[in-house]
């Protein structure tokens, strides 16, 4: 009887414990990733009539955990073509990537995130609704094939460096050219930020110049509202000898309650001797967001257009983005 007894326990305990193992291997380690930025937008005025239902972009992917500090990442971009002539869409591979993060440290390689505004663009945290400065005004790209790395020293100092192509995600490499960054964040008290960054890109063509980037960012996050600022200069955009630019970004944001809240922001592009009148211009937004459920958010906005060429009238528009995301 004793021994029908042991054998019963120990086939018990043998059962929950192949049990537990299986259910440790199918527990996933891996998660989707699927973004959708869509808006409905309206113009005013006899030459801002513009209006229509837009997908502005899709980002599709997957993010898998090795385990010992490793993970891959692979996106797709389902975007707009810039031809105006070409009304397709068309994919990209955003990201292409294997990370490792071992104490401090961490390292990236392949088709990874840029660091040359990645943290703005977090800090300003509507980037289904607007890019952030650097992005918008095409000072830079967010995503190139390459290697970064980033180490904490402290709680309140971490540093970055990366190495990347220099001609985007959209791109292949066709020049010898390669883009160097390096950056820096500090945080002196909670909820208080500064991010200094320095990049030189490589023409890696006679006849053309580098292209030299420089990044200065300010900012404060409290539980109930975030106020950012930043500065960008580039010189010899396009490789072009002269054709320099400079511009800053202010923002807010207002926390209403746990699923609404306010954000404005006024951004000023220049260039140099006015060499990029036509595209300079100041530009205002001013919108509310509402969270709807876990993966939905709503946010209607008005946006004010100002460029700074001769005779050109201020642009006047409303929009209602919508954002999809887990």
């Amino acid at each position: 009887m004793k021994t029908k007894v042991i054998l019963a326990g120990m086939l018990a305990c043998i059962g929950i414990t192949a049990q537990a193992q299986d259910a440790a291997t199918e527990e996933p380690r891996g998660k989707a990733i699927v973004q959708v930025f869509g808006n409905f937008h309206t113009g005013f005025g006899a030459e801002n009539d513009d209006r229509g239902f837009e997908l502005d972009r899709s980002y599709l992917g997957y993010e898998y955990n090795l385990g010992k500090g490793l993970t891959v990442k692979g996106v797709m971009d389902i975007g707009q073509s810039k031809q105006v002539d070409d009304y397709h869409r068309i994919a990209y591979i955003k990201n292409a990537m294997i990370s490792w993060k071992t104490g401090n440290l961490t390292l990236n390689g392949g088709l990874i995130s840029t660091t040359q505004f990645n943290f703005q663009e977090k800090f300003w945290g509507y980037r289904y609704i607007l890019k952030s400065f650097q992005d918008q005004y095409k000072f830079g790209s967010s995503a190139d094939l390459g290697l970064s790395a980033a180490y904490k020293f402290a709680d309140w100092l971490s540093a970055d460096v990366i190495v990347v192509n220099g001609e985007g995600y959209k791109k292949i490499q066709t020049n010898d050219g390669l883009n160097y960054g390096v950056g820096i964040t500090l945080t002196p008290a909670k909820g208080f930020q500064i991010r200094l960054y320095g990049g030189i890109n490589e023409c890696g063509e006679e006849g053309k110049e580098n292209t030299t980037n420089l990044a200065a960012f300010v900012g404060y996050k409290h539980e109930k509202f975030t106020l950012g600022a930043e500065y960008n200069q580039l010189w010899n955009a396009s490789y072009t000898d002269g054709a320099d630019q400079s511009g800053y970004s202010v923002y807010a944001s207002i926390k209403l309650s746990k699923v609404a809240d306010l954000y404005a922001r006024f951004d000023e592009l220049c260039s140099k001797d006015d060499w990029n009148n036509a595209k300079d211009e100041q530009a205002a937004i001013l919108g509310a967001q509402f969270k709807v459920g876990k993966y939905v958010k709503i946010a209607p906005n008005f946006r004010l257009t100002m460029p700074k060429a001769s005779g050109a009238d201020n642009r006047y528009a409303a929009f209602i983005n919508c954002y999809f995301g887990f």
